[in-house]
Parts: C-alpha cells; sequence; structure tokens
C-alpha cells in the first residue's frame, strides 16, 4: 500500500474546485505544490510492536520519491494513562518501543512533534468490531475479458452486522524451482606464472535447488456490506494471478489479512484509491485537499494528509500447488527466459576472455558440456544465473510458515 501514497501529491491541487467541467487544464497555471506532513498510522489489535510512517509530500518532478520525515517524537495515549512510545527504527519508519495491541473500549490519541518542533494531533478513536475471514480458497476460472486466472476469494460473516467497511492486504509466498539446476558449479582457475585464468568445474551445494520469495500487496482492496441484506461478504476477490504466472508453477501460499474500518477510514481509503488509480485524474476529479483526521496544534490552516486508525484485524493462509488445478498440464514459463549459449574461453588480438568475465559478474552459470561446439563456441553450454541458482530470485531458507 505504500505505493499509493507515493501519489499523494495529487491530492493538492489548489485553485480548481470550484469547477466541475471537463475541460482542458491549464496544470501549470492551476497546480501549486504544498508541502505538508504525510502520516501513515494503523494501529490493531494484533500484540505485536507497532509501526507509523512519516514523510513529506513531493512534487511531480521528484520522481515519486517522497521525502522522509526523521528526528520526530511519536506518542500513543490511551484512556487508561497508558504512552506506547515510538522510535524511529529507519528514516520515516517510527516502530513502538514496546509490543502492544488495541483493545475495545478504549479510546487512543496520536501525538506528534516532528523536530522543527512542530507538533500534531487527533481526537481520540477506538478500535473496530472484530470479524473473523471464515474462508479463503482458490478457484481456476476465466475473468470478464477472457483470461484464464487463478482467484482467490474471501468470505466473512458479522450476524450483529456492526462491521460493514472492509479492507485487505495480502502476503503471497511460492516456490522456485530453477529448471536448469545441476550439482557442478563454475570456479575461476588461475595460475600464478601468468596463464590465463579458466573456468574449472566444482560440485554444488543443493541449497540453490529450491527456494521461496515472499511479496506483499501494494494496492487498496476494499468492500462494503452496507448495500446488502446482511453483513456477509461472499465470493469476494483479493488477488487474480495469470495462469502463465510463474509464481503458481509449482507450490503457492497467500496470507489474507481483513481489516475492520470505520466508516471515516473506509471513505478516506477509498477516496485515495480512486484518485491514485485514475488515469485520467484531471479530467474526471478536480479535487482540493483531502481531510485527514490528524491537525496541527498550533496552526489550524495547517495541511496535513494521512489517517489514524485503530482496525482490528484477522488473517487466513491457503496452500496450493499447480497440479491441484492443473493436472498434467506443462508448468507456466519461467520468470526469464532461459536460452543456453556457449561463450568463447579467448576471443581477440587482446585477448578477451568472455566466459570468465560472465562467470566473475555471476551474469551466468554451467549446464552441460557443448559437445557439439562450433567455431568461436567455447566447451560448455551455460544458462542465465537465475536459471540454475534459485537464490538468484528468492532465499533458500525455508519460511517457518511453510507446509509441503
Amino acid at each position: 500500500m505504500k505505493k499509493k501514497f507515493r501519489y499523494i501529491i495529487f491530492f493538492f491541487i489548489l485553485g480548481i474546485i470550484t469547477s466541475n467541467c471537463t475541460e482542458p487544464i491549464d496544470i501549470d497555471g492551476q497546480l501549486s505544490f504544498v508541502d505538508a506532513l504525510v502520516i501513515q498510522a494503523t494501529i490493531t489489535n494484533e500484540f505485536k510492536y507497532q509501526k507509523i510512517l512519516l514523510t513529506r509530500t513531493f512534487r511531480f518532478e521528484d520522481d515519486g520519491k517522497p521525502k522522509s520525515e526523521s528526528n520526530a517524537k511519536v506518542n500513543i495515549i490511551d484512556s487508561k494513562n497508558n504512552v506506547y512510545s515510538f522510535i524511529e527504527n529507519e528514516p520515516g519508519e517510527y516502530i513502538s518501543t514496546i509490543k502492544f495491541e488495541a483493545t475495545a473500549n478504549t479510546d487512543y490519541q496520536l501525538q506528534i512533534e516532528t523536530q522543527d518542533g512542530k507538533k500534531y494531533g487527533t481526537t481520540n478513536k477506538q478500535l473496530t468490531n472484530t470479524t473473523q475471514i471464515d474462508n479463503l480458497y482458490a478457484s481456476r476460472e476465466v475473468n470478464s475479458v477472457g483470461t484464464e486466472v487463478m482467484s482467490i476469494y474471501v468470505e466473512s460473516y458479522d450476524a450483529n452486522r456492526n462491521s460493514n467497511y472492509y479492507r485487505y492486504e495480502y502476503e503471497e509466498t511460492y516456490k522456485i524451482v530453477p529448471p536448469n539446476f545441476v550439482n557442478q558449479d563454475f570456479i575461476v582457475l588461475t595460475d600464478d606464472n601468468g596463464v590465463l585464468p579458466l573456468p574449472g568445474l566444482v560440485p554444488r551445494s543443493n541449497d540453490e535447488r529450491v527456494c521461496y520469495d515472499t511479496v506483499l500487496s501494494n494496492a487498496i482492496i476494499q468492500t462494503s456490506t452496507t448495500y446488502l441484506a446482511e453483513d456477509k461478504v461472499s465470493e469476494f476477490s483479493v488477488r487474480n494471478i495469470p495462469i502463465d504466472d510463474a509464481i503458481i508453477s509449482h507450490r503457492y501460499s497467500i496470507l489474507v489479512k481483513q481489516y475492520i474500518q470505520s466508516l471515516e477510514a473506509y471513505t478516506y481509503y477509498n477516496i485515495i484509491n480512486q484518485l491514485s488509480g485514475s488515469s485520467s485524474l484531471f479530467a474526471q476529479i478536480q479535487p482540493g485537499f483531502i481531510n485527514s483526521n490528524i491537525y496541527s496544534l498550533e496552526n489550524k490552516n495547517e495541511k496535513v494528509l494521512g489517517f489514524f486508525e485503530l482496525t482490528s484485524v484477522s488473517e487466513k493462509r491457503l496452500f496450493f500447488n499447480y497440479r491441484d488445478f492443473f493436472p498434467g498440464e506443462a508448468l507456466p514459463p519461467y520468470f526469464i527466459e532461459c536460452a543456453e549459449i556457449a561463450p568463447a574461453l579467448v576471443e581477440g588480438a587482446e585477448p578477451r576472455l568472455p566466459l570468465v568475465e560472465a562467470i566473475q559478474k555471476k551474469q551466468v552459470v554451467y549446464w552441460e558440456e557443448n559437445i557439439n561446439a562450433t567455431v568461436n563456441e567455447g566447451p560448455f553450454l551455460v544458462v542465465p544465473t537465475a536459471c540454475g541458482h534459485c537464490t538468484a530470485l528468492g532465499s533458500s531458507e525455508i519460511p517457518e510458515f511453510w507446509v509441503d
């Protein structure tokens, strides 16, 4: 979701909110930049080190790189007189000094003082209702544009109808098995007598045969049940994976988190999602400043962007294998093309050492001997490193949660 906040500059369109027309806009003449504090503060009912992000807005020409707000004092105070202090873990990222969880029927306030002495605060906020994910499942199907996908669906139900507003995040982990793994690897041999270095072969470790990679969602995924007869999330798709995506080639897992939001928080995130996701923002939407629930304690006219949210979370994990849905079918294409080449050992009058250079730069790995070598080819067939070493794309360490 961090990427969504990189579009925050879009929210500082001043002087154009009085018109609802779709005529072309003189951007240079009507758009002015506001240097404002941006705060991401989502506190949950998970017992953990909570995290708050502080950045500043950025200009279009800054290449989408917000500046971190460092050296701030960040605290959360509750109605039981507990004070939760945060320290800067890395630029702009503040982590609570102790683990804690938001609890029901307790008021919480956020207090921030920046390094230049400016102070910011919030009104009291309380934790939202807790609703568990009842079901998480995968389905092979064809989407609305005719593309075959693996869809991940979530379902939940609140009989008391106290939830209504839902936001989702996920982290997906997948197994990587390189198609060109062999039990030998290159080593560059050198000679003190001035002989040119040449490649040799040594046994390889199996640590590079199977790897894992984890990727976090970066989209705002929301749904609401207010228009339904029941507070029931049914067959809601949180992820669609094309069937030719290499991440589902072997074993795939997804952890889905369900956040119950207040109407205020749901509306705020929904507006951000609409604005940052619009390809014709200036033609269709002409917003002013999006109201934050965080404000300056000293200057009521100062613009602040961001949101302080207390939200309950539930989560569920799903695993599936490619063969569960595609029995007997060919695997999707690998992450990169694994073409075999045979670089020459020595080339030119200098001379150059194409194969040794590629090995030293970790561009290629050994595949097999080039038995039928032609002119200008070397004695070894090689492939791109990621095709033989899975550690080029992931980690060989098995995740703690992983189940084969």
